[in-house]
């Protein structure tokens, strides 16, 4: 069938919808897609040295899922970059329940600590232990120094030290 008859047949969507299908299935298109399957590692030198601000205030309904997809997520970060990343993860709100479920789950224990082993600092708020009534030594590893006077002002901080901020 030809393109016109393609174009009478199925009017502008029909024939928009064969032209993305060719350039799909064309062989051209096959082998970027493959290359792009296939290559999960960054060329050396891709990425330069970042300082990242991580948010963690929780993932609701289910904290513990989003905990590790967050922990993950920076695991997967620090490898891409092959390491040359700062990274602080602000701990504020929901977020500071990662450290108390820590002190029982050793999936998160060992998360957090392999993160920390890697540079990863994890910085938790202390408007919100005062609001839910903690301590630094209730939660999972976390040191007096670890606490910040406010999470979102110490994102802020950050940000103009030239960190870069990320929610995910």
């Amino acid at each position: 069938m030809k393109t016109h008859q393609l174009w009478a047949q199925f009017g502008k969507c029909g024939a928009i919808f064969a032209a993305m299908l060719f350039a799909l299935t064309s062989p051209c298109a096959a082998q970027g897609l493959a290359q792009r399957q296939t290559s999960s590692q960054a060329p050396k030198n891709y990425y330069t040295f970042q300082r990242v601000a991580y948010q963690n205030d929780g993932g609701w309904p289910d904290n513990r899922a989003y905990f590790l997809r967050l922990l993950h997520h920076i695991s997967a970060h620090i490898a891409a970059t092959n390491g040359q990343v700062e990274i602080r993860v602000v701990n504020f709100a929901s977020g500071v329940t990662l450290f108390q479920m820590a002190k029982t789950d050793s999936d998160l224990r060992s998360e957090i600590d392999g993160l920390r082993a890697k540079g990863v600092n994890f910085l938790i708020c202390s408007n919100t232990l005062n609001g839910m009534g903690l301590h630094a030594e209730d939660l999972y590893g976390v040191r007096p120094q670890d606490v910040v006077p406010s999470g979102v002002a110490e994102i802020a901080r950050l940000q103009g030290q030239g960190f870069v901020y990320l929610h995910p």
